[in-house]
């Protein structure tokens, strides 16, 4: 059964007709293009898909897409400002070389925008703890690490 909602995403209002077991992640790659969204577990646990919903993190894979009927939705292609610079999160993991294949690096840093927005302070210890539902095969998380401590101007 299809039905109509409404959403901001990334900024933009938008009027969809969903199936109601549709999941956010498939709205947001295969129908608006969004493809920093990433499929990967399809069950919620390797944090590929990880977006922001009224500025809290999601697994999009198991947050059906009618649950964000007027809600703010954002994905990484909405952190770019107007001239298309990177925000300081996206800039960090360039700087420290935290991406190396990027299939899970969208959905760390949708989650290090919520954790950077909270304005706490969090040690090395806690940051490692704090992304531990994301799943990366390439980098040893050392490098994303450094990109968390220097976007939130903490000193290793």
């Amino acid at each position: 059964m299809l039905k109509i909602i409404n959403m901001t995403v990334n900024g933009k209002e938008r009027q969809l007709a969903v199936d109601e077991r549709e999941s956010l992640a498939d709205t947001l790659r295969s129908r608006l293009g969004l493809t920093s969204v990433k499929r990967g577990c399809e069950a919620g646990e390797c944090g590929a898909c990880t977006v922001l919903v009224d500025g809290k993190t999601v697994d999009s894979c198991i947050y059906l897409t009618m649950w964000a009927d007027g809600r703010h939705v954002m994905t990484v292609e909405g952190l770019t400002g107007p001239n298309g610079e990177l925000s300081p999160v996206q800039q960090a993991f360039i700087d420290e070389a935290a991406v190396q294949c990027g299939f899970c690096t969208p959905g760390i840093i949708m989650s290090a925008v919520e954790l950077i927005g909270t304005g706490k302070k969090y040690t090395r210890d806690q940051l490692r703890v704090l992304i531990s539902g994301h799943l990366c095969r390439c980098t040893g998380y050392e490098n994303i690490l450094n990109a968390l401590e220097k976007v939130a101007g903490i000193n290793s």
